[in-house]
């Protein structure tokens, strides 16, 4: 069974910074893409980047693009999402997810408790 565990989510001013971390545990994580998503009140699930399962190759929603980077390190089994330059609208809890096969984008099985980001004005 796969487990998801995400940290780091907090209160922050908006300009500022936060990292969130997800600990992957339960099957060779190196062979597997991972995303983050996120959803805020009264809005649907949305995608917010992912990252590769072999040559970091990333992809990031719109929104978020030359603000936020996705990384892994596989040697302890995590992925990061660090985001700069955050605004109000990406208030949100974020997920980490994981797809249920190795090496493919999608569709995303395994889903992690989730993070509060909260960005004040």
């Amino acid at each position: 069974q796969v487990q998801l565990v995400e940290s780091g989510g907090g209160l922050v001013q908006a300009g500022g910074s936060l990292r969130l971390s997800c600990a992957a545990s339960g099957r060779t994580f190196s062979s597997y893409a991972m995303g983050w998503f996120r959803q805020a009140p009264g809005k649907e699930r949305e995608f917010v980047a992912a990252i590769s399962w072999s040559n970091g190759i990333t992809s990031y929603a719109d929104s978020v693009k030359g603000r936020f980077t996705i990384s892994r390190d596989n040697a302890n089994n995590t992925v990061s999402l660090q985001m700069n330059s955050l605004k109000t609208e990406d208030t949100a809890v974020y997920y980490c997810a994981a797809p249920g096969q190795s090496a493919v984008w999608r569709p995303y099985h395994y889903w992690g408790q989730g993070t509060q980001v909260t960005v004040s004005s």
